[in-house]
C-alpha cells in the first residue's frame, strides 16, 4: 500500500514539474512577482521603512475569524503555532522602529471548498507592515500609493507581459472609492464583496466591519461600537479581495474584553496579554496586501495558484 501511495506522489510530482516548464505562465508570474516585492520594497524603504524578518512559529497567532485546521509544534514541551499572520509580532516592532514591514510566510490551512474562490492558497506571503500612532486613514493612503507606484512600474517595464495576461490593467487614480460593509449590504446583500467585485472599476476600499465578522485586534469604532476602523481593499473585475487592516487595539482592559466577546480562551493569548497588561502596546495601525493575490491581480490569472511555483491550494496535493 505504502508503495502504491509514493508512487502515486511521484507522478504528480512529474507532471507539475512538466506543467511548470511548458505552461509560460509560471514563468512570467514568477518575473511579475520578483517586481512587485521589488517595487514593493523599493516605495516602503523611501518612505522611511525598516524590513524585518519574519516570524515562522509562535506561541500565539491569528485567531482567524474563519474555521481551519490549527497547525502546532510540539518542541521540548513549549508549544508553537505556525504562523498565520504576525499581528502581534507587528505590534511589538513599532516598539522598536515606527515604521515596520516583513515579507512574511503564512499558513491557513484552510477548507478544501476555498479552492472555489480561485483566491486561496494554505501556504501564501503577505507583505505585513505597521505604523506606531497611525490612523487607518494613513495605512489606507499609503496603500493607494504602493499599489500605483507597483502598478505603473510594472507597466512602464513589462507592457508586453501585461498586454498579453491582462490587458485592461489600469494604473488606479487616488483616491480609492470607499464603501462601509452596512451600505454594501443594502446595495448587494449577504454576498457584497463578491458583488462589490465584480461591479467597480477599480480597486474600492470596505471599511468599518462589523465587530464580530472580525478578529479582536482590530480597534472598536469609538462613534459606532458596532462597527472596527479598519478596512479590505476590493479589487475590481472579480479579483476579490487582497489587502486587510486597520487601527489596532493597544488597551489590556479592551483587549480582554473583545476577546472574551469573540468566545476565545483568554489562556491561549497569555504571552499577547501579560504584554498589553504591562502597558507596552502603543496606538498603530498597519496591514497585510496578499503578494500572490496581487500577482494574480496584476496578470488577471483565473486561480491564484497559477501565480507563484509549488503553490499549496485547499484541498490539493502539491510538492
Amino acid at each position: 500500500m505504502e508503495k502504491v501511495k509514493s508512487e502515486g506522489r511521484k507522478v504528480d510530482s512529474v507532471k507539475l514539474v512538466e506543467e511548470y516548464l511548458k505552461n509560460e505562465t509560471y514563468k512570467d508570474a514568477l518575473l511579475i512577482q520578483s517586481e512587485i516585492l521589488r517595487f514593493s520594497r523599493e516605495f516602503l524603504l523611501s518612505k522611511g521603512f525598516i524590513e524585518f524578518l519574519p516570524v515562522i512559529i509562535s506561541t500565539i497567532t491569528d485567531p482567524l475569524n474563519h474555521d481551519v485546521f490549527d497547525a502546532q509544534i510540539d518542541y521540548y514541551g513549549y508549544k508553537y503555532y505556525v504562523t498565520k499572520s504576525m499581528i502581534l509580532q507587528k505590534q511589538v516592532g513599532v516598539l522598536v522602529h515606527d515604521k515596520i514591514f516583513s515579507v512574511s510566510p503564512n499558513l491557513r490551512l484552510e477548507r478544501e471548498e476555498k479552492y472555489q474562490s480561485g483566491r486561496h492558497l494554505i501556504d501564501f506571503v503577505q507583505l505585513d507592515l505597521e505604523v506606531k500612532n497611525a490612523k487607518r486613514e494613513d495605512i489606507m493612503d499609503l496603500m493607494e500609493d504602493l499599489i500605483i507606484y507597483v502598478i505603473k512600474n510594472i507597466l512602464d517595464k513589462y507592457s508586453d507581459i501585461i498586454l498579453k495576461y491582462h490587458p485592461t490593467l489600469k494604473i488606479p487614480s487616488k483616491p480609492f472609492e470607499k464603501i462601509t460593509v452596512k451600505e454594501a449590504k443594502l446595495l448587494y446583500g449577504n454576498d457584497y464583496e463578491v458583488a462589490l467585485s465584480k461591479h467597480s472599476e477599480g480597486p474600492v476600499w470596505l471599511i468599518d466591519m462589523l465587530i464580530l465578522e472580525r478578529e479582536f485586534y482590530d480597534k472598536q469604532n469609538a462613534k459606532d461600537p458596532e462597527t472596527l476602523l479598519d478596512f479590505d481593499l476590493i479589487y475590481p473585475e472579480g479579483f476579490g479581495e487582497g489587502i486587510s487592516g486597520g487601527e489596532r487595539e493597544n488597551e489590556y482592559e479592551q483587549i480582554v474584553k473583545r476577546i472574551e466577546l469573540k468566545g476565545n480562551g483568554l489562556e491561549s493569548y497569555e504571552d499577547y496579554l501579560n504584554i498589553a497588561k504591562e502597558g507596552f502596546l502603543e496606538p498603530s495601525a498597519g496591514c497585510g496586501i496578499g503578494i500572490e493575490r496581487f500577482t494574480r491581480y496584476i496578470l488577471g490569472l483565473d486561480h491564484v495558484e497559477k501565480s507563484r511555483l509549488f503553490a499549496k491550494a485547499p484541498g490539493k496535493f502539491s510538492i
